[in-house]
């Protein structure tokens, strides 16, 4: 019986690196010789570049460390995380053999008999010998969710700091507009009390006093919506930062913020090492050409040994006339006919596993689309915010002018009002454009994986130094 199952033991130890299933190639991806409106690829980039470097207001940092450290999305993914390890350790586990116990005690009373006690044990064991590669690719399919887990975690990171950096951009824009509203109806507010008292005295006309009255109404209104609007801001900042709703501390003004005016992308394949979202779809495609490995191995038979060791107690041993045992044995199973589930089984993983393929090549046509969108906005929005700088000047001028021929009796009031009404839109617009290019630079550093060759530890502000990190999968 020794022989028998040492042998058992040793083929199967020589057939161990029997491994069905096809191997996983990543597929070929036609990347584009460079990004769509960028007239020279680099191989720099923007996303070399760690976050802190790129946004230098230092109120915005600490926001962006906060919502690292507090964000409950963020929590969510790591939680995740730690989800698809242990579930990894429970697959990795079928490697081994698994040991239980049993027991049993019990007592007896009867007339004219001494009492007794019975007990009895037993120890067993269960191994699959994974002799086709069943565990083995059941493994290799959990590892891979499990690093597609790390990579959803670092991709919603990587999210978290783009949603707060243009919350907060955001939020300069409205206090920027909300201050030029103030001024201008302060403007306004001051040429219409000249114009009443003039009015009194029979100097002005009741159609300019109206037309000021109207003015300054139609400005003052947008005031309260502006400001409804920086508490929303403010509330959406604060659920990034994992805290009540509460007001924003504020740092350098929106057109003070860093914006470099040169923005490399660096080379398009570089994506598929940049990216998180890339690498946790790549990850996906990983697990599912693995369980067609796990599919495949079903139509082969399951190879294990069992093993039993127990005992019994002296009274009980008197009665069944046995005191301890144990056996040794190997299970053979395997398939005859299934009706065709195990075929369909096996179809099925083949076309998850086609959809994963497809997924993947979407997401990296996608994330090329998704950098030349963002760059190109970044470049225009430039050039419109410099022309809109321009027009925002000439109308001033055109409101010094007016209001100079006004005082010198060469024009109407009505010129003065019309030239005002035409400054405060332009002011408004070159804010936009300048957010517009702002929120481009975030979602270009986004798209382009920033922050790829940082640490968590650089990530979460432990440490700023930066070095260079490799894209291997952590070890499980």
């Amino acid at each position: 019986m020794r022989k028998t199952v040492a042998v058992i033991v040793l083929l199967s130890l020589i057939l161990a690196g029997c491994n069905l299933g096809p191997k996983y190639k990543r597929p070929a991806v036609q990347s584009p010789a460079g990004f769509y409106t960028e007239e020279q690829s680099r191989q720099i980039s923007l996303a070399d570049e760690a976050w802190w470097d790129l946004f230098k207001d230092p109120v915005l940092q600490s926001l962006i460390r906060e919502a690292l450290q507090n964000n409950y999305d963020l929590q969510l993914a790591v939680a995740q995380v730690e989800q698809q390890r242990d579930l990894l350790g429970v697959t990795r586990s079928q490697f081994y053999p698994q040991v239980g116990y049993d027991g049993n005690i019990s007592g007896q009373q009867a007339f004219n008999v001494p009492n007794h006690t019975y007990y009895s044990y037993s120890f067993t064991s269960f191994w699959e010998i994974d002799l086709f590669g069943r565990i083995r690719r059941m493994t290799d399919a959990q590892r891979a969710v499990y690093f597609a887990s790390e990579e959803a975690r670092r991709d919603v990171r990587l999210m978290i700091m783009s949603q707060v950096a243009q919350g907060y951009f955001q939020l300069r824009a409205l206090d920027q507009q909300l201050e030029i509203s103030r001024h201008t109806v302060k403007g306004f507010q001051d040429t219409l009390d000249i114009f009443q008292h003039r009015l009194e005295g029979g100097y002005a006309s009741g159609l300019e006093t109206a037309r000021a009255q109207a003015a300054l109404s139609n400005v003052a209104a947008t005031i309260p919506q502006i400001e409804s609007q920086i508490v929303a801001q403010e509330n959406a900042l604060d659920l990034l930062l994992g805290r009540n709703p509460g007001p924003i501390a504020r740092g350098a003004a929106l057109v003070d913020q860093y914006d470099p005016t040169e923005v490399p992308a660096g080379l398009p394949a570089t994506l598929l090492e940049r990216r998180p979202d890339l690498r946790e779809a790549e990850q996906n495609l990983i697990a599912a050409n693995a369980n067609v490995g796990v599919a495949k191995t079903n139509f082969f038979p399951t190879i294990s040994l069992s093993a039993l060791f127990g005992g019994v107690s002296p009274q009980l041993s008197e009665l069944t006339g046995a005191g301890k045992a144990w056996t040794v044995a190997g299970d053979l199973a395997g398939p005859i006919f299934t009706g065709g589930r195990l075929k369909n089984q096996y179809r099925a993983a083949l076309a998850v596993r086609d959809q994963s393929k497809i997924s993947f090549e979407k997401s990296v046509t996608q994330a090329f689309g998704e950098v030349s969108t963002s760059l190109s906005a970044h470049q225009e929005l430039g050039k419109a915010y410099k022309e809109e700088l321009v027009s925002v000047e000439a109308y001033r001028e055109s409101v010094r002018l007016s209001t100079l021929r006004y005082d010198s009796g060469l024009a109407s009031y009505l010129d003065v009002i019309d030239a005002q009404l035409q400054l405060y839109p332009a002011e408004t617009t070159a804010v936009n454009y300048d957010l517009g290019r702002k929120l481009a630079l975030v979602s270009l550093y986004q798209t382009l994986g920033g922050g790829w060759n940082l640490s968590d530890a650089q990530w979460s502000g432990t440490t700023t130094s930066v070095t260079p990190s490799s894209t291997t999968q952590p070890t499980p």
